[in-house]
C-alpha cells in the first residue's frame, strides 16, 4: 500500500493538466487569463449573498472574495448563512426580495430548488448570479450566470488519480444527493471508474454535507464492517467529508486508506494535504477567492445590461508537492485577478 501511496502522489503531479488561466505545471503558479474588458463599475448597489452553509469552506471562501470585490465596487453587501437548511435559504430569498435588493447571489445551492422565489425576484428586476448553483457554468432561465468549474472535469481528474494511482482500487464515493452538482460529479466519477478494470466502486454513500460532522463516524464504521480491506480509496464531492474522517479511520485502525476530494480546495483541506499528516492526499481545487470576484463581475455586467463574461476557470489538481511550491499556500494569490477586474471596472 505504501508503494501505491507514493505512486498516487507522482500520478497527481503528472496529471496536472494545462489550466485555462495559464499553461502551468505542478511547480508553477497559475496566472490570470480571465476577461479583459467589460462595463465600468455600477456603484451603490444593494446585494444579498445567501450561502448554502458557511461551514462549507468553498462557500465561505467565495463569500469572502465577493465581499472584497464589493468593497471596491462600493456595494452594500449582506451575507446570509443558510446553515444547510432549505427553510432558512427560502426565508433569506423572500426577505431579499421584500427588501428590494438590486442583486442576489446564490452561494452553493441549486437554483432549481427555489424556482418560485427566483422567478419572483426576476419579476422584481432583481439580478441573480449563482456559484455552484447548477451542474454547469453559464447562464440559464434562472440565473444571469452560474460561476463554477465544469464539475465533470473535476470528477474525472479525481477519479483518474485513484484509478491510475494504484494497481487495484476499491472505492467508496461520498456524496450529497440534495445537490445537482454533487449528483453530476458522482455519476461521472462512477462512469470513469466503471471503465477501468483495476478500479471498482464498492458503494456510493449519501451523506448530507450539513450533517457530515455527525454522520461520518457511523458511515465509516459501517463501510469498514461491510468491505474491510477491499475498501482502499475514498472519493468525495467536497473536502468537508474528509474534515471528519481521520479520527473514525484511526479508531478502526485504517491508516492505509487513501482519500481524494473532487472539490473545492478549502483552506482546511489544503492545510492537511500540505502537512502530510492526513490520509487526504489530493483535492481538485477551484480558485475560490477569484471566483468570488468573478461573481461580482457577472453581477456588474448584469446591472450594466451587458452579457455574461463567458469565462470558466479550470480546476487544479492539488497535492502536497504542489502546495510546498506555493510559498503562502494560497492557490489564487498570484493570479492578479484583483488588478484585472479593477482595470475593467475603473479604466
Amino acid at each position: 500500500m505504501l508503494s501505491s501511496f507514493k505512486h498516487l502522489f507522482l500520478t497527481a503531479l503528472l496529471w496536472l493538466l494545462p489550466l485555462s488561466f495559464g499553461q502551468a505545471s505542478a511547480l508553477e503558479v497559475p496566472v490570470w487569463s480571465g476577461p479583459a474588458s467589460g462595463p465600468k463599475a455600477q456603484e451603490g448597489r444593494r446585494i444579498i449573498f445567501i450561502a448554502s452553509d458557511l461551514k462549507n469552506g468553498g462557500a465561505a471562501a467565495v463569500s469572502e472574495g465577493f465581499l472584497s470585490a464589493g468593497r471596491m465596487l462600493k456595494w452594500n453587501i449582506t451575507i446570509r448563512d443558510g446553515q444547510g437548511s432549505r427553510a432558512k435559504i427560502q426565508k433569506a430569498l423572500n426577505e431579499a426580495i421584500q427588501a428590494g435588493s438590486d442583486g442576489i447571489v446564490l452561494g452553493g445551492f441549486d437554483a432549481a430548488d427555489f424556482r418560485a422565489e427566483i422567478k419572483k425576484a426576476q419579476s422584481a428586476h432583481i439580478k441573480i448570479v449563482g456559484w455552484h448553483s447548477a451542474p454547469r457554468p453559464g447562464s440559464s432561465s434562472l440565473m444571469f450566470s452560474n460561476v463554477t468549474t465544469d464539475p465533470l472535469t473535476v470528477a474525472e481528474k479525481a477519479a483518474r488519480l485513484v484509478c491510475e494511482g494504484s494497481e487495484k482500487s476499491g472505492v467508496v464515493i461520498f456524496t450529497d444527493n440534495d445537490f445537482s452538482i454533487a449528483r453530476a460529479k458522482t455519476l461521472h466519477m462512477k462512469k470513469y471508474i466503471d471503465d477501468h478494470k483495476n478500479c471498482n466502486v464498492l458503494e456510493i454513500m449519501d451523506v448530507q454535507i450539513s450533517k457530515a460532522e455527525h454522520l461520518m463516524p457511523g458511515a465509516v464504521a459501517r463501510l469498514n464492517e461491510r468491505f474491510g480491506k477491499k475498501w482502499t480509496h475514498s472519493l468525495a464531492i467536497n473536502d468537508i467529508y474528509f474534515d471528519h474522517i481521520n479520527f473514525p479511520l484511526k479508531n478502526i485502525g485504517r491508516k492505509d486508506l487513501i482519500n481524494v476530494s473532487a472539490g473545492d480546495g478549502s483552506a482546511t483541506a489544503l492545510h492537511r494535504i500540505k502537512s502530510g499528516l492526513s490520509q487526504q492526499v489530493a483535492t481538485i481545487a477551484e480558485p475560490l477567492k477569484a471566483q468570488g470576484w468573478q461573481v461580482a463581475d457577472e453581477l456588474n455586467r448584469a446591472f450594466a445590461g451587458s452579457g455574461e463574461s463567458g469565462y470558466t476557470t479550470e480546476p487544479l489538481v492539488i497535492t502536497q508537492e504542489v502546495l510546498k511550491n506555493l510559498k503562502d499556500g494560497n492557490l489564487d494569490s498570484k493570479m492578479n485577478y484583483k488588478e484585472a477586474y479593477s482595470k475593467i471596472w475603473y479604466p
